[in-house]
């Protein structure tokens, strides 16, 4: 993610978004009366996957407006306006199919529906926290960058040629006219 963004920071604010998701899975599982085992485990590993996509369209979206010359704020609005519909149609997707798998019943029923339910309630749960959560995160950590006085960019060709002092060559082309 450091080499999509150019940046460190920003993996974090997407990384931040993970924890989000917890809350729901454990809320999720007190209510249903599920235990913390393998297949919850592994519905949380997917989880994780899920959770940081809509966080990713959310900061990607964000950096593009920004590049285009948008002010940090305008950026975030519109990367929450723009982004909501696919975010909210995967989510829904995703929770629509894991229905019929959570409230199955039958031989080996009672394996997946953990899985089915923190998937459920982590993708509830982090579907609003990460559209509110995720760009004041963004925010804050765009503003200390720019407090810090990273958040500019360096013309490194500029930098280059100023600093570049020609000499003139000997007839050989290789070594500078006051070494002979």
């Amino acid at each position: 993610m450091v080499s999509l963004y150019d940046s460190f920071v920003y993996p974090f604010v997407v990384l931040f978004s993970i924890p989000l998701a917890l809350i729901g899975v454990m809320v999720i599982l007190a209510i249903t009366g599920n235990s913390l085992n393998i297949f919850t485990m592994l519905g949380m590993i997917m989880l994780i996957g899920l959770v940081a996509k809509n966080a990713i369209m959310i900061v990607d979206f964000a950096n593009m407006r920004k590049e285009a010359g948008a002010n940090t704020h305008d950026a975030l609005i519109q990367a929450n306006h723009a982004r909501l519909r696919p975010i909210l149609m995967t989510t829904i997707a995703m929770i629509f199919g894991m229905i019929p798998i959570a409230i199955a019943k039958g031989a080996g029923a009672e394996m997946n529906n953990g899985l089915a339910w923190v998937i459920i309630g982590g993708l509830t749960s982090s579907l609003f926290l990460t559209l509110i959560i995720v760009p004041v995160v963004y925010s804050l950590f765009d503003s200390i960058l720019r407090r810090m006085g990273k958040g500019e960019k360096v013309d490194y060709d500029a930098e280059m040629k100023a600093e570049y002092d020609h000499k003139e060559l000997s007839e050989d082309g290789y070594t500078p006219k006051h070494i002979d």
